[in-house]
């Protein structure tokens, strides 16, 4: 078993598996960072990304296409991410009861629709995985990372065009502003509420097309709550990350490659109890979290409601 974990096909196959695992927390986490960037901790993203999966594969399944399945998640998405800001920003709920209630909701609903609509397990096409035309033949690098579908190529393109929008941008700055001192920024004449509705919002939409990674970009299918609390995890990556996109490219291939070993491990029949290698990367990622996020330092108006001539 030995020569085995460290031949080069081995180690190849664990980083594409990683690579391809770390797509639906890119997409989750990245659109929590702009959330939580405005002052909103949205705990209801997996909620969102179950509706995002089941919705994404039913569009794809009834029209005969994986785009309009994408295109139908992001809608829920965003529909559910207005629900959490009027919820949160306007209604002022908490905002952990808020997400958790959303959550309970998009669990909930998802499987009561699966089992009105189709009751069985059944595939659906999803999006195939492209070759880059001189790159996918590359020596090692190019089985890893230019031989994903196209949901994989989005979700890493989607760190760099965050960085800059949150650290580049007037819009960016905005953001930031909000998040930290809501007060100043509405007196600067930044609409408090319209940033935070804007970017619940966009994390609305990247939870749902998160979702839609998992039915119609991974697995082909869809099973009651198949996300296995993948939304729980990304927001723990966003605290990991501390809040910067890159922060959570990071996160995300480290919890996915140690998942994708666990998965390679189990394929080559290795004599360790498979109830263990499944717990092994959460309880990592629990230590790994412990120990770098006691130094991090949020948004400083995160979770806090804000009203407009109240201090």
């Amino acid at each position: 078993m030995g020569t085995t974990l460290f031949s080069q096909g081995f180690i190849i196959g664990v980083l594409a598996t990683g690579v391809r695992l770390a797509a639906p927390f890119l997409f989750a986490g990245l659109g929590e960072v702009f959330a939580e960037r405005s002052g909103v901790l949205n705990l209801g993203v997996d909620g969102i990304m179950l509706m995002g999966a089941f919705i994404g594969f039913w569009a794809a399944y009834t029209l005969g296409s994986p785009w309009m399945g994408l295109l139908a998640a992001a809608i829920v998405g965003a529909l559910m991410g207005l629900f959490m800001a009027l919820i949160s920003v306007h209604l002022q709920a908490n905002q952990g009861i808020a997400g958790i209630g959303l959550q309970l909701l998009g669990w909930g609903l998802s499987g009561l629709l699966f089992r009105l609509t189709f009751g069985a397990v059944t595939g659906v096409r999803g999006f195939p995985a492209i070759e880059i035309p001189g790159l996918s033949h590359l020596p090692f690098i190019g089985p890893v990372l230019f031989r994903q579908n196209i949901l994989v190529y989005l979700a890493i393109s989607l760190v760099p065009v965050s960085a800059f929008v949150l650290f580049r941008t007037t819009l960016g700055l905005k953001i930031r502003a909000v998040g930290e001192n809501p007060e100043a920024a509405d007196t600067l004449g930044v609409s408090v509420y319209g940033i935070r509705y804007l970017c619940v919002m966009l994390g609305g939409i990247l939870a749902g097309i998160a979702g839609a990674f998992l039915t119609i970009g991974q697995m082909n299918m869809f099973v009651d709550n198949i996300t296995s609390g993948r939304g729980f995890i990304a927001i723990a990556l966003v605290c990991f990350g501390r809040w910067h996109p890159y922060g959570v490219l990071v996160g995300a291939l480290l919890f996915s490659v140690l998942d994708a070993l666990q998965m390679w491990i189990q394929v080559i029949g290795a004599p360790i109890p498979y109830e263990f290698l499944v717990m092994l990367p959460y309880v990592l990622t629990i230590v790994v979290l412990a120990t770098a996020v006691g130094r991090a330092r949020g948004p400083l108006a995160l979770s806090k409601p804000y009203t407009r001539g109240e201090r």
